[in-house]
């Protein structure tokens, strides 16, 4: 397409051809409008072979791209994607493509960016506010990061996911499962345990035994323990006492800045898109049986796309 200050528009095409009918020569048309006698000769054996549509602009993409994807690899990265909800960096090993190439491939289908999605359907959604300050620690349990997902535990027989919204379905609550978990800023790797409450002194107990599973997974200090203000982080002596037996700091995010927390925040994401809600669970042992191999898998084998694609226990 012409750019508004291009000498030859379709305008400016159409006088070449007026200019040469009424009898001008090439070279004096090509001076008086600035352009090149080849460029003159171009539009006017164009015109003479295709009339005014020859005129218009064309686009500038090769007739054949042999270098390009093939199809069938195309549909295959896409309904990879839509099934996984995955990205380039995760997507490109399983199916043996670079992640750049399905990358492109995505941007050609106009998939769109996994921020844009909400995480449980996939279906577009607005982005979420995101920071635009980026770090990570230098070395393994310098700092890290500590939180409590809340999930609706499951009535015998499944949920809503088995059944459907139905009214006896909603009905049927029985509590919640608290799902507390840790994550190392450097290495992202994470440990999760799934309690009956978020109370102070289980918040401590927790601590200690997290610290106890990163301890034999060789990081032996930690340093910071960075938390949200809940009152259980914020007014509890166990969990201070914890921390200070720990030999740590206790940091805590500004008032509703939730992304200054950000590694575990991102952590809890994964978790109920790879492990409560991957599949439907009929029972709530089911679920609670399915998160230590999951956690197994989740540090010792699972592509972490800020880790060049290396699982968490590689930094260790």
């Amino acid at each position: 397409m012409s750019h508004r200050n291009a000498r030859t528009t379709f305008h400016g095409r159409l006088l070449i051809v007026q200019r040469y009918q009424a009898g001008w020569k090439q070279a004096h048309i090509a001076e008086a409008m600035g352009i090149s006698r080849k460029c003159v000769r171009t539009w006017i054996i164009r015109y003479a072979l295709e009339g005014e549509s020859g005129l218009q602009d064309r686009s500038s993409r090769p007739h054949s791209v042999p270098s390009r994807t093939a199809v069938e690899v195309e549909q295959q990265v896409v309904a990879a994607r839509r099934q996984h909800r995955r990205g380039q960096d995760w997507l490109g090993p399983e199916l043996g493509i670079p992640a750049r190439t399905v990358g492109r491939i995505l941007r050609r289908h106009d998939e769109p960016y996994l921020r844009d999605c909400d995480p449980m359907t996939g279906v577009l959604i607005k982005a979420s506010k995101t920071t635009a300050v980026r770090y990570e620690r230098d070395r393994p349990g310098e700092l890290v990061h500590v939180d409590v997902k809340k999930l609706g535990r499951i009535p015998d027989g499944g949920g809503w996911r088995a059944h459907g919204r139905r009214e006896e379905v909603r009905g049927r609550g029985i509590g919640y499962d608290y799902v507390h978990s840790m994550v190392d800023d450097h290495s992202r790797l994470a440990y999760s345990e799934i309690l009956a409450d978020e109370k102070g002194s289980t918040c401590a107990a927790f601590l200690g035994r997290a610290a106890d599973y990163f301890a034999a997974q060789g990081i032996l200090l930690i340093e910071r323990v960075i938390t949200d203000n809940h009152l259980s982080y914020r007014r509890s002596a166990e969990v201070a006492a914890a921390i200070a037996q720990l030999g740590a700091r206790h940091v805590f995010i500004r008032p509703h800045c939730p992304w200054q927390n950000g590694k575990v925040e991102r952590y809890n994401r994964t978790l109920q898109t790879e492990w409560s809600y991957r599949r439907v669970f009929t029972s709530n042992a089911d679920r609670a049986q399915a998160l230590a191999p999951w956690l197994e898998f989740y540090n010792t084998q699972r592509r972490h796309s800020a880790l060049g694609g290396l699982p968490p226990i590689s930094r260790l």
